[in-house]
């Protein structure tokens, strides 16, 4: 029976999970694997699911697929809109949704394995399909590897992986090289001495730090990095405070750093960190700020040789005029540990999810950034056609290129 691809992804759009918690999304995932003939294994790194398929002797490759959902409001107005609501490692209740295209993801991926599966006579290996949880976090894909997935699954010869973005649906887009940016995630806490608001001059103000502190970084960019550079440095969250007469104690900042090199990585933390400490110290404050690495994300960097050989497929499989070379994305992916850890070559691309119509209209008027949603976005939502149907066929096609 051919599975219902359209109905299993409206059903993950609505029914998203955060990361660490997508038990009903690996349960169906598992399930659908299973049918198809793998042999299953759930539970790995908590949630994340690994399924096999050996079909003779070949080359081992391993698909991979994130699961994990935002804790975003959604926006759409879609009829399959999410209205779920989750609870977040703080313990606060949040609005929940796939803003980012997982469910888009595990559909594609589920689809690609039924083709492949119907294929088996025309192809030989091990196909191995990675169900991950939590790279919201960056976090999940080493959970996998830590729960000692490379020792329950065929070491592979080669990692695949895809993520849908605002592309015009039927594009493909990948590079060789580094096609994704490092990152580090970086809470900052500020220590101030707290007091009333009516005699701040008895006090050492944190949120006045902060303010300053935020505004400092801002020349990490644009006064310290060479323009020939790419780095990102955002402040994406601050929290200082309860009430409006008292000036508390302490600030907290939250920053998600980005770059393509490891060399430009170190130059960009030693900067921030200078200007963390050296507010701290115009403030006079009596404590040194603490700052905490939250996660650290290689950069996502394709093989070569590999690359080239996915191009090629997916040129056969689409035409060329919709195989592009879409640049460095600034984003962030773990899924890089997964063939830094095996020692073998890693090809990761994007496929677009935006009405190619409305996507070009945009284009023409200089509006893509204010027209078109973005991940992340509680307007994103792909075209739920052709955009599975694309997925499918690269994820199979890039298979197919690497199985004998």
């Amino acid at each position: 029976m051919t599975i219902d691809l359209e109905a299993l992804y409206i059903d993950l759009h609505r029914n998203p999970e955060l990361s660490f918690q997508e038990t009903r999304t690996a349960s169906i995932a598992a399930g659908h694997l299973r049918d198809l003939g793998l042999d299953v294994i759930e539970g790995l790194g908590t949630t994340g699911v690994a399924a096999v398929l050996r079909n003779g002797d070949g080359p081992v490759v391993w698909l991979r697929a994130d699961m994990d959902a935002l804790p975003v409001e959604e926006q759409t107005g879609l009829a399959y809109a999410s209205t779920a609501k989750g609870v977040d490692p703080a313990g606060n209740t949040v609005p929940v949704m796939h803003a980012c295209g997982h469910d888009m993801h595990v559909t594609a991926m589920v689809g690609a394995v039924e083709k492949l599966v119907a294929e088996r006579a025309e192809w030989a290996g091990t196909i191995v399909v990675l169900i991950q949880p939590a790279e919201e976090y960056g976090a999940g894909a080493r959970a996998m590897l830590d729960d000692g997935l490379l020792e329950r699954v065929p070491r592979p010869d080669v990692v695949l992986g895809q993520h849908v973005t605002p592309l015009p649906a039927g594009i493909i887009g990948v590079r060789p090289g580094t096609q994704m940016a490092a990152s580090d995630g970086l809470t900052v806490t500020l220590h101030g001495r707290g007091g009333h608001g009516s005699r701040p001059h008895a006090t050492i103000d944190p949120v006045v730090m902060a303010a300053a502190t935020v505004m400092r970084l801002q020349t990490v960019v644009s006064r310290e990095t060479d323009p020939r550079d790419v780095a990102v440095v955002t402040v994406g969250s601050i929290h200082a405070g309860l009430k409006n007469n008292i000036i508390p104690a302490e600030a907290t900042l939250e920053l998600s750093l980005r770059y393509p090199t490891d060399e430009l990585r170190e130059i960009t933390l030693e900067k921030v960190e200078r200007i963390v400490r050296a507010e701290a110290m115009a403030s006079g404050a009596e404590q040194e700020p603490t700052i905490r690495t939250d996660h650290t994300l290689p950069a996502t960097i394709n093989d070569d040789e590999a690359t080239a050989r996915a191009v090629a497929a997916f040129r056969r499989t689409f035409g060329d005029a919709s195989v592009i070379d879409p640049g460095l994305f600034t984003g962030s992916e773990d899924v890089s540990w997964f063939a830094r850890d095996a020692g073998v070559p890693l090809v990761f691309w994007f496929w677009g999810g935006a009405d190619p119509e409305r996507f070009a209209a945009a284009e023409a008027a200089g509006t893509i950034n204010s027209d078109i949603p973005t991940n992340h976005s509680p307007f994103f939502a792909p075209e739920i056609h052709p955009t599975i149907e694309v997925g499918v066929s690269a994820m199979r096609a890039a298979a197919r290129e690497f199985l004998s």
